[in-house]
């Protein structure tokens, strides 16, 4: 019975994947965004639970799984511990659950991986940056390993949804959102979703004695994110 390090849990999350989800969030991240919210899951943390011990927590919430609901593994990166998950998936789907990745993509495309994405009933996948050189100045990752992973998903007919975090004064202009669409033509996706920028986790960067560099940097305005939201839609229906 293998084991992985879990964070933390959210029950009843509504926003990570269709219906009433139950996140798993695992630590350790092979990427170190400059504007992270949680910067506390970067390293290997918390506690050790074994596929077994997962399994029967998340059994207690399946009568929440009724309408299209199931189990999410985020992160940190979830696909770090992709053995973990395909023994915990084995078991979930004999129980008659399903699970959703919410990925950065930030790894590379190993049997495991490939296996952890094909049983996944839906990936959502964080578009960091539409261009390698961004991409590696603030996250630090390989954007090859991502692209890898959704055009995997589209050429497979995986369920695909993408996100993208938009931070003021960063890839928050009208230009950039309009190479986010133009970039995303690559892919077969359900949606696309821009993300607000918050401040809520500045304080994780404190307690950890680790340098903000974005501590200057305002939330992203909800009113503005609405309009760029609008046109990132409008510009891939266009392209469509």
């Amino acid at each position: 019975m293998m084991k992985a390090d879990i964070h933390s849990f959210e029950s009843m999350a509504a926003l990570d994947g269709d219906g009433i989800r139950y996140a798993v969030f695992f630590t350790g991240c092979p990427l170190r965004c400059l504007y992270c919210h949680n910067p506390d899951t970067w390293f290997k943390s918390g506690k050790a639970w074994s596929s077994q011990d997962l399994l029967n927590k998340i059994k207690r919430y399946k009568p929440y799984f009724k309408n299209g609901g199931g189990v999410t593994f985020s992160g940190g990166e979830p696909l770090l511990n992709s053995d973990f998950i395909n023994e915990t998936g084995a078991m979930l789907k004999a129980e008659g659950i399903n699970y959703a990745l919410d990925t950065s993509g930030s790894v590379e495309m190993t049997e495991s991986v490939r296996k952890a994405i094909d049983g996944a009933e839906l990936v959502i996948l964080d578009v960091k940056f539409y261009d390698k050189t961004d991409y590696e100045k603030y996250t630090g990752g390989c954007f090859e390993h991502f692209v890898k992973i959704g055009k995997y998903c589209s050429e497979k007919g995986i369920r695909l949804w993408l996100r993208t975090v938009i931070v003021p004064g960063i890839n928050d202009s009208k230009e950039d959102i309009k190479k986010y669409a133009l970039f995303s033509g690559q892919f077969s996706f359900e949606k696309y979703e821009l993300l607000a920028f918050h401040t809520m986790g500045f304080f994780k960067y404190d307690n950890l004695g680790i340098q903000n560099p974005l501590s200057d940097t305002p939330p992203m305005e909800k009113e503005r994110l609405y309009h760029l939201q609008e046109l990132l839609n409008t510009t891939i229906k266009q392209q469509n």
